[in-house]
C-alpha cells in the first residue's frame, strides 16, 4: 500500500526517504502531513529546544549534615533543605 518517498528537507535542502513503514506509522497516529525535515534537522531542533529549557539549580546548606545541596528550586529560609544523601536517608527511615 505504501511506497518509499523521497522528500526534500526544508531546513538543509538535502533529500531524505520517507519510508513505507514511517508512512504507515504516521497514518496509524492520524498524522496528515508528511515530515518537512530530515532526521538530522529534526534532532537538531529537538535538542535546541531542550537546551533552552534546562533546569536552574540553586546551592543551599543541608539542614542535616551542613554540606552543600544543589536543588532545582530556590530555597526559602522557613523550610529546611537536605542534600541528596540526607534526603534519601530520611525517606528510607519513613518506610
Amino acid at each position: 500500500m505504501y511506497q518509499d518517498k523521497t522528500l526534500v528537507c526544508k531546513e538543509c535542502g538535502s533529500e531524505f526517504v520517507f519510508s513505507a513503514g514511517e508512512q504507515e506509522f504516521y497514518a496509524e497516529r492520524g498524522f496528515q502531513n508528511e515530515p518537512q525535515r530530515c532526521k538530522a534537522c529534526r534532532d537538531k531542533r529537538k535538542n535546541a529546544a531542550k537546551s533552552t529549557t534546562a533546569r536552574q539549580f540553586f546551592t543551599a546548606v543541608c539542614a542535616a549534615c551542613g554540606g552543600e545541596a544543589k536543588v532545582p528550586f530556590e530555597p526559602k529560609s522557613d523550610r529546611p533543605v537536605y542534600c541528596s544523601e540526607c534526603f534519601a536517608k530520611m525517606k528510607a527511615s519513613e518506610e
